[in-house]
């Protein structure tokens, strides 16, 4: 099987792995003269890293699947999937998704990596409308396996379930989301964490750092392997129903004085930024990056080892 990435970036990158570990043949296309040769050669280091957690049997042979192409047409070319994540701008995927609907083989199921664009919005006017989805990663995706499907009111209910089944088979984790919403689902959810983050930092209830490790040593080390549905019914001696009738004025009470507005606006803002200090370089960002992404690769080979 072939798989077209087109668009050569950080999450393009992260999907190329995941295919040619999976053992696709791969076909990676950038509109900027030299980024898929880029992103092979990225690659190279990050199968590497996946193998030295278990989580890649043969990174050589996953590399020997991946190849820069210099056209859309090339990359599309015999591909049964299309993954797409070029910038996250609506005119430019209108575009873009006009130009592989006339380019990609009748069958050819096309997918955008978006994580802010409803599939209705750039799909509508298309003749082959109905093999349209968005496929929405967690970054990064080959070390965090969760995909939002969602398609828009035309696209056909075969189309997704063959989708679903096909990244189960790579081994990801995707969700179907049932109807189009603004954000999908986890980024609903992030939004709703962060901004009340943004909300106690910069009210001053708590310093940034002490806020993270509410996160990384409190509710991220549960939320790694249960949800909160089924947080509710292991904190209720009676399940979910208890939990709900214990905890559920409580919350209300959190909603209730819960303010978007303030915790959104400049000023707050402002002071979130100034508490948690300097910007870091540019060499920074990229080695905590790749810090990232080892101890994600620990997570993820411990999380499989335990299936």
């Amino acid at each position: 099987m072939k798989v077209a990435i087109v668009g050569a970036g950080l999450i393009g990158r992260a999907w190329a792995m995941v295919f040619a570990r999976g053992g696709w043949d791969v076909a990676v296309y950038d509109l900027v003269d030299g980024a898929a040769d880029a992103c092979v050669a990225e690659c190279a280091h990050g199968l590497a890293t996946l193998a030295e957690h278990g989580l890649c049997d043969d990174p050589e042979a996953a590399l020997g699947r991946l190849v820069a192409v210099a056209t859309l047409g090339e990359a599309l070319e015999g591909a049964a999937y299309v993954q797409e994540s070029g910038p996250e701008r609506l005119e430019v995927k209108l575009d873009l998704f006009a130009e592989l609907d006339r380019l990609a083989g009748a069958d050819t199921i096309l997918a955008s990596s978006t994580s802010a664009l409803q599939c209705s919005l750039f799909t509508e006017a298309l003749p082959g409308r109905a093999r349209c989805l968005v496929a929405h990663p967690v970054n990064p995706p080959h070390l965090a396996p969760v995909v939002e499907l969602s398609g828009a009111p035309w696209t056909d209910e075969a189309v997704v379930a063959k989708t679903r089944a096909m990244f189960e088979a790579l081994g990801q984790k995707p969700i179907t989301v049932k109807k189009e919403v603004d954000g999908f689902i986890l980024n609903r959810l992030q939004a709703a964490l962060v901004t009340e983050a943004f909300r106690l930092v910069g009210e001053g209830y708590v310093s940034p750092e002490d806020l993270d490790k509410t996160i990384t040593d409190g509710l991220g080390l549960r939320w790694s392997f249960i949800g909160p549905f089924q947080v509710g019914e292991l904190n209720a001696p009676a399940g979910l129903a208890d939990y709900i009738e214990r905890y559920s004025p409580f919350f209300r009470r959190v909603a209730e004085t819960s303010d978007p507005d303030a915790a959104l606006g400049v000023d707050n803002l402002a002071r979130c930024v100034e508490a948690w200090g300097s910007a870091p370089s540019v060499e920074r960002v990229a080695e905590m990056s790749r810090w990232r992404d080892k101890r994600l690769a620990a997570l993820a080979a411990h999380k499989k080892s335990q299936e």
